[in-house]
């Protein structure tokens, strides 16, 4: 006898993984491997989250204080064994488009917001429904994020000089930078070049090494040397801190809260998508299970804490936990340590960080975006089906010419009608009895023959329905089920083999009992206790409607009524 599973209960749903590590046994050796793991995420993450801040539009030091303050957060409080939080490329287009909108103080509070919101997601158990965003809306989404950041740091790795402010969206940004290229800094372009250069050739040949944090020194070495007259962190910032500020509440004032919701809501929304993808990449690589709803409390708790320390939008990284696993993390403390290592490393380095030219920082995150381009998925795609390609480049082109959260929407709107179409077309009718061809549209199922053993006299019509009888398909079954020749006696509807029946299903079956009329018996067959239920409250009881659960007895029942109806006539 098969053992029944007994679903998790509700603090087993929320139970860090940090909690689950500790109680299988946490020694030396794993404490060991960790911090290695940790101080490999760290030398990755470091110029890597200054990068994102100032593409961002905010100053270096917030993306530091996001990365550690957030970044510990998630790895204590995750779902997720390996999950490393900090601020990521794809928050960059948000993130700029709502400081130039409402301020550092905005920002603020909708990250602030955004983790309330997270917060709530996760406790009402929703981020279960997360992983319903279809695959092709992903890969457009992720390529056009990719599109932008690259467009954003063509100004810093060029080293343009503009007559006025960049423009955010896309096409007057591409106009005002191909009118700016007169101004080509030569010192900045080469900065920027070589700084790709290191990446890539380390890249290729010593993947293992830290090849942004190499190549960003390198290139403060060769601009320092050689006195390029490039900018830097610390012309345009002034430097940054050498520690984190005191905790501090955003502005909650009614008026501040409703400028900003829409803001947060895109926040939550991409870093819950972004985090559930982070940690099924991180599954599918360690063979582990993380759990989705604590991992949105936790990302939710992690964007609060960091927006209390003036840090922005925190959410899992896939490429820095994709770097902790290949380091040989064994659980969330690496996460842990890879933040306090970051704060170290700002406590100790942060003199030298001015000397940083911003041409190299913008070569980081023309990589980042040439690896977020999800090419080849995005070529395969184009190639499955007209489906697929069409959901893809609405995503990928309402990304980059429109929104963001637009693209999302429209994508997953998309998508989803195109499901419920290819799932009308699962649907399958047979039948027992010849159909009244004339009256036959051309939407409708062809219907398999029904096998010959179970075919009766005209007085007994048996239908057998498979596949997802739901809306999208009812009004198919129903031309389906008035096609039939003759005045029978009885019917037997079969739907043992519908996998869905949702109520306009009922609705259907209801409207077919009733215009067969009173004098004709209905058999329905195999219905599981959620459809009797729905049936039932659609009106269908017996005696008009007889269920059973196999067709052999309600075959039986149907032709000893019928012979009984004969005798007595």
């Amino acid at each position: 006898m098969l053992a029944r599973t007994q679903a998790p209960g509700f603090f087993e749903l929320f139970t860090p993984k940090l909690v689950t590590v500790l109680r299988e046994g946490y020694g030396l050796p794993s404490l060991k491997a960790d911090a290695i793991a940790g101080l490999t995420v760290a030398i990755i993450a470091l110029p890597l989250s200054m990068a994102i801040a100032i593409a961002s539009g905010v100053a270096p030091e917030r993306g530091l204080y996001t990365a550690i303050v957030g970044g510990f957060v998630v790895s204590a409080l995750g779902g997720s064994r390996f999950q490393i939080g900090g601020p990521a490329g794809a928050f960059i287009v948000l993130v700029l488009a709502t400081m130039q909108i409402h301020g550092v103080e905005g920002l603020i509070l909708a990250t602030f917001l955004s983790g309330l919101i997270m917060l709530a997601i996760g406790l009402l158990q929703l981020g279960t429904f997360i992983k319903y965003v279809p695959y092709p809306v992903t890969v457009g989404f992720t390529s056009g994020i990719a599109v932008i950041i690259l467009a954003s740091q063509l100004k810093d790795f060029l080293g343009l000089a503009l007559t006025s402010p960049e423009p955010g969206p896309f096409l007057p940004k591409m106009q005002a930078l191909s009118a700016a290229l007169p101004t080509l800094d030569a010192s900045a372009c080469g900065i920027a070049v070589f700084a790709a250069a290191v990446i890539l050739l380390l890249r290729r040949y010593r993947p293992r090494w830290p090849g942004f944090l190499i190549a960003v020194v390198l290139s403060t070495v060769v601009a320092w040397a050689f006195a390029l007259p490039v900018e830097t962190i610390g012309t345009r910032f002034g430097g940054i801190p050498d520690s984190l500020p005191l905790p501090q509440l955003p502005d909650l004032s009614l008026e501040k809260i409703v400028a900003v919701l829409p803001a947060a809501l895109s926040f939550a929304l991409l870093g819950s998508i972004e985090s559930l993808l982070s940690a099924v990449v991180a599954d599918a690589m360690s063979g582990g299970r993380h759990r989705s709803n604590a991992e949105l409390v936790a990302q939710g708790t992690a964007n609060i804490a960091s927006s209390l320390f003036g840090g922005f939008c925190v959410t899992g990284t896939i490429a820095r936990t994709a770097a902790n696993i290949r380091a040989g993390a064994r659980g969330p403390v690496s996460g842990m340590l890879h933040a306090l290592f970051l704060l170290v490393f700002m406590v100790v380095a942060a003199p030298l960080a001015r000397f940083i030219p911003l041409s190299a920082l913008a070569a980081i995150l023309v990589v980042v975006a040439w690896n977020m381009a999800e090419k080849h998925q995005f070529a395969a795609l184009l190639r499955s089906s007209w489906g697929d390609a069409l959901v893809l480049l609405v995503t990928f082109l309402l990304v980059i010419f429109r929104d963001l959260i637009e693209g999302i929407v429209a994508g997953f709107s998309l998508g989803a009608l195109l499901f419920l179409h290819r799932m009308s077309k699962t649907i399958e009718v047979s039948h027992s009895h010849p159909l009244v061809e004339a009256d036959q549209p051309d939407d409708a199922p062809d219907g398999k023959a029904y096998p010959v053993a179970l075919r009766t006299d005209e007085e007994i019509v048996v239908y057998q329905i498979w596949g997802a009888f739901f809306f999208g398909a009812a009004a198919s079954v129903s031309a389906a089920l008035d096609r039939i020749g003759g005045q029978p006696k009885a019917y037997i509807l079969d739907i043992s083999e519908a996998v869905i029946l949702d109520s306009t299903a009922a609705a259907t079956i209801e409207g077919f009992v009733r215009k067969v009329g009173r004098g004709v018996r209905i058999y329905l067959v195999g219905a599981t206790k959620p459809m009797r239920h729905l049936l039932h409250t659609h009106g269908l009881h017996a005696p008009q409607v007889r269920f059973y659960r196999s067709l052999d007895a309600a075959l039986s029942a149907a032709r000893k009524a019928t012979t009984a109806d004969q005798e007595n006539g």
